[in-house]
């Protein structure tokens, strides 16, 4: 059996190499490049507040009727991005339209707790 001829395509065979991935997923210092998610959409939420309604009363609704939120006159709305807290900011008016104005941005590290805790730290 030593005498019979190697196949000549399993001459042939190398390790395979792969390229250095060490680095791979690391951010290289310096100022991030937000191009690349500059176009994608979000949804952004302005919330004046909450309540807590039973069926019985939300068929009794009518126009004109007074619906009493969880919130104070004055007290700060919340902005919301894809149903997380961004910021919070106050109601204004701007040509006869309603509009927000930012009066502060939530915490980053209270940002990233919202989202490992399922997004509900909303009032």
């Amino acid at each position: 059996m030593a005498d019979e001829p190697k196949d000549p395509a399993a001459q042939d065979v190398k390790a395979a190499e792969f390229p250095d991935l060490s680095g791979a997923g690391v951010v290289p210092p310096g100022k991030p490049n937000l191009d690349l998610v500059r176009d994608i959409q979000v949804v952004l939420t302005v919330e004046l507040g909450r309540t807590d309604m039973v069926i019985h009363d939300i068929l009794e609704l009518t126009p004109g009727k007074v619906i009493e939120l969880d919130r104070l006159a004055g007290e700060p709305l919340d902005i919301l991005v894809n149903g997380t807290l961004l910021a919070r900011g106050e109601v204004v008016v701007v040509d006869e339209n309603f509009g927000v104005r930012l009066t502060s941005i939530v915490d980053p590290a209270e940002r990233a707790a919202a989202i490992r805790g399922g997004g509900d730290d909303k009032k």
